[in-house]
């Protein structure tokens, strides 16, 4: 069983949104959580998906499910009070649903320019290697912080690669491992690799598209807001 988890449990505070969390946001009409679930709907090697949202967004949401024919949305699931404990009951939905030997995708749901072939690779890489972390190369030079704005050490971009989503591993994997840092009490992480990695797991990386960001400020959906625009004028003019 391939699961995809997707977070859409942020309130989208950078992005200034007035009345909706970033994810309702709609670009022509329909919201950025739905291009994003309707890209895990189309791949074929998608089983189910496991959706975890803010509480009071939950109804909400799910008339959104129900009018784009998302079908293979099986739980909708309160997120918690940070992003670590939000994907974790995700996990721990899936947990109760499927096999421990299932592979999870776990993606944000402000992440919708992911394409279905980067969400292919990852699960055929996790089923080989054990997980699967999507990565693009940097395209800016990076500069570690340094005391009294001094720069510090300058890293060769050659070395340096943007973690992404979808991030993927096997279900039984990725419980434990939060399971352990519930347990130690050990402070959040800042995404399902840094866990996996601190608790002592190689992690494998699959290549996926520069243009698939993470929709946080105005500023990001005014590139998505682009990006989809070309896609379609390019399949009218046939460009």
């Amino acid at each position: 069983m391939n699961v995809s988890i997707i977070f859409a449990g942020g309130t989208g505070q950078r992005m200034n949104a007035k009345t909706k969390p970033k994810q309702f946001l709609e670009l022509h009409g329909k919201p950025i959580l739905i291009y994003t679930l309707e890209l895990f709907q189309q791949s074929p090697s998608v089983d189910e998906i496991i959706l975890v949202m803010l509480g009071k967004w939950i109804s909400y949401s799910e008339e959104l499910i129900d009018k784009y024919r998302i079908t293979k949305v099986k739980a909708v699931v309160s997120g918690g009070k940070t992003g670590q404990e939000s994907i974790f009951n995700g996990i721990k939905k899936a947990y109760e649903l499927y096999s421990k030997d299932s592979i999870v995708l776990i993606h944000d749901g402000v992440r919708p320019l992911v394409d279905i072939e980067t969400i292919e690779k990852c699960i055929k890489c996790t089923k080989k290697k054990g997980n699967a972390i999507t990565v693009s190369p940097a395209i800016e030079t990076i500069a570690l912080l340094n005391e009294n704005g001094v720069v510090g050490k300058i890293l060769p971009r050659s070395e340096c690669q943007m973690a992404k989503a979808p991030q993927c591993f096997v279900l039984g994997d990725i419980y434990e491992a939060h399971c352990k840092a519930i347990n130690e009490r050990q402070p959040d992480f800042i995404d399902s690799a840094s866990l996996m990695q601190f608790y002592g797991h190689k992690l494998y990386t699959v290549p996926g598209p520069a243009e698939n960001i993470k929709i946080t400020t105005p500023g990001d959906f005014y590139i998505f807001r682009a990006i989809v625009d070309a896609r379609e004028n390019s399949q009218i003019f046939g460009l």
